[in-house]
């Protein structure tokens, strides 16, 4: 069986990707369905006896494939409107009035590509990626970078702040 399904697979792989793709609309993601199909097919390949056509058995698997597909973007439609339509759980400005402001001191007190990290990525809200661009390094080490510089932050706020650090800095009594 494995012999049929796999000269089916290799034989036929543009006409299967057409059929996914011309359902999804995504070349991309008809990719990854048929990807996933042909594994589910191979693992599934004791179930279709001699007589059934391994053709229609692996179409009806792409069938069931793209439906679920369909079903997961509406739920995440779905999921996505009723966030768009979602009062917000918190005013930004009242947030950044209650954080200690001893934590954008301390910041300036790290080796200076981890406060430029920092700042890039934790104030500016950069992406990681964007930041290693602009850096002039790979996007595995400026997420090293930041990674360090969150930690290095952490270790000073908790030297500085003490319980107060422990609890958000919400009630901040550390007096900065």
């Amino acid at each position: 069986m494995s012999d049929r399904l796999a000269t089916l697979l290799a034989k036929n792989r543009a006409e299967l990707l057409g059929f996914v793709e011309k359902r999804i609309g995504d070349r991309a993601i008809a990719e990854d369905i048929l990807q996933d199909a042909a594994k589910r097919g191979l693992e599934r390949e004791g179930s279709v006896r001699d007589d059934t056509s391994v053709r229609a058995w692996f179409y009806q698997i792409l069938r069931n494939a793209i439906t679920d597909e369909h079903r997961r973007r509406s739920r995440a439609g779905r999921a996505t409107d009723r966030l768009a339509n979602a009062e917000p759980a918190y005013d930004d400005t009242e947030l950044e009035g209650r954080v200690c402001k001893c934590v954008a001191a301390l910041k300036d007190s790290l080796k200076p590509e981890y406060a430029e990290a920092i700042a890039r990525v934790e104030v500016d809200e950069l992406p990681v990626k964007d930041y290693a661009a602009e850096s002039g390094i790979t996007p595995n080490a400026a997420a090293v970078r930041v990674h360090r510089a969150r930690e290095a932050l952490r270790k000073h706020v908790l030297q500085a702040c003490g319980a107060c650090a422990e609890h958000g800095c919400f009630d901040c009594s550390c007096g900065a």
